[in-house]
């Protein structure tokens, strides 16, 4: 089991920052992937960020490619979500999530552990 518990949502302006965190309790850590989905309302789920349990290797969205930054300290059992740049588009909950395996991957069905979500609102 992994418990995961997302934090650091907010309302921000266009063009502002956020970090969302992520920290993780029960199975090691250090042996999965993490990732970041959001969802707006209205629409499915979709892919945000990922990265592998050394913190080597991450994969993003397009959308948010050279926007956002997704790390990993494995000693604090977190995972972090730099967003910068930020644009109307960008609402919605945010899910952190947690896979049995230690490579990253696009597809929600790969995560087998889900935080609750935090909201990110980004106004015009």
């Amino acid at each position: 089991q992994v418990q995961l518990v997302e934090s650091g949502g907010g309302l921000v302006q266009a063009g502002g920052s956020l970090r969302l965190s992520c920290a993780a309790s029960g199975r090691t850590f250090s042996r999965v992937a993490m990732g970041w989905f959001r969802q707006a309302p209205g629409t499915e789920r979709e892919f945000v960020a990922a990265i592998s349990w050394g913190g080597g290797s991450t994969i993003y969205a397009d959308s948010v490619k050279g926007r956002f930054t997704i790390s990993r300290d494995n000693v604090k059992n977190t995972v972090y979500l730099q967003m910068n740049s930020l644009k109307p588009e960008d609402t919605a909950v945010y899910y952190c999530a947690a896979s049995l395996r230690p490579i990253p991957t696009m597809t929600s069905g790969g995560y087998s552990y889900w935080g609750q979500g935090t909201q990110v609102t980004v106004s015009s």
